[in-house]
């Protein structure tokens, strides 16, 4: 675990990680190499069980945090994650401060929280256990996405949920979810987003984003947001390409 990145996320610096959605751990590398603050290993939408997830942690040791997207918001994803070595979970379409209290819940090890207790990755396969249990609670990042109109509803209760380290919007979701697919520019997503934003930087809470530009991304750091998710390594990979072969075809 690099216990740097909470640390860096709660103190405001700007984070600038990118969706590692191909599982492959070379992939992982290229991306490390190129420098970005952290990753964002996707196993809720890309096709990543636990073994593909552990690779690419693996790849990345201490070199650049890892923060696992869980594909669901169930205890069994969050352990597994946190046990492979996970330097914090993103918990996706969080809809509550119940959902929020649980998540964090599930994070933290008694007495304050109820995460359960298992050897792995993360412990050192035992060597490590004592100092692991030790640092957790205060190293794991929790990190829960706001993405949809019940979400914006309740953000208010959200944002007050004690151990909540940051909250990533996902503009797709949220747009889809107020019926302007895609239109993630449309006003009133952009409204929407601001609402999210300012409850979040209210609370002291760290505020993130999904963008695909880094002009989008440059907008919303000018606006407070620190935590920056920033395109996927298939769109890098393909948009890349195309450029190219447009430009040969030309």
């Amino acid at each position: 675990m690099n216990s740097n990145f909470r640390a860096r996320l709660k103190n405001g610096d700007v984070l600038i990680g990118t969706l590692i959605t191909i599982p492959a751990p070379e992939i992982a590398e290229i991306m490390i190499e190129v420098g970005f603050d952290w990753l964002f290993v996707d196993t809720e939408h890309a096709p990543f069980n636990a073994k593909d997830a552990l690779k690419i942690l693996q790849t990345a040791g201490d070199r650049c945090p890892c923060i696992v997207r869980i594909p669901a918001n169930h205890e069994v994803w969050i352990k597994k994650s946190l046990d492979i070595g996970a330097d914090g979970i993103i918990a996706p379409q969080v809809n509550s401060a119940a959902e929020a209290e649980q998540i964090v819940r599930l994070c933290k090890y008694p007495p304050r929280g109820a995460r359960s207790v298992g050897i792995g990755r993360a412990h050192k396969y035992g060597l490590g256990f004592k100092e692991y249990v030790t640092k957790a609670n205060d190293e794991v990042a929790v990190i829960i996405q706001a993405e949809s109109t019940n979400a914006l509803k309740n953000i208010s209760e959200i944002v007050r949920v004690p151990g909540i380290d940051a909250i990533l919007i996902g503009p797709y979701d949220l747009s889809a979810s107020m019926g302007k697919m895609g239109k993630v520019t449309d006003p009133d997503v952009r409204n929407a987003i601001a609402t999210i934003a300012e409850c979040c930087l209210n609370a002291g809470l760290r505020v993130g984003i999904f963008v695909d530009t880094a002009e989008t991304a440059a907008a919303f750091i000018q606006q407070g947001f620190t935590l920056i998710a920033i395109s996927t390594d298939g769109l890098y990979m393909a948009l890349g390409a195309k450029e190219t072969l447009n430009a040969l075809k030309r």
